[in-house]
């Protein structure tokens, strides 16, 4: 019998630095949504959608991101 194959996504990690001064590490952004002539631009804008999520989920907002770096591993 034959195993099936997960549907393959790729994430890419990023680490956020905040204007505050606070860091997240490891938040994770579809690959497919990367590359091409923005190249990690895109990442941001994900992140940021995240956040307000998490803030609505949560009751506290996040911060405002000040950069978006590719985790170095």
């Amino acid at each position: 019998m034959a195993m099936k194959r997960r549907n393959e996504s790729t994430f890419v990690l990023f680490d956020v630095t905040y204007v505050d001064g606070s860091v997240t590490s490891n938040r994770k952004v579809l690959g497919s949504m990367l590359g091409g002539l923005d190249g990690d631009e895109p990442a941001k804008a994900v992140i940021e959608a995240q956040d307000r999520e998490i803030g609505l989920a949560s009751g506290r907002p996040r911060g405002v991101i000040k950069s978006v770096a590719r985790t170095r591993v």
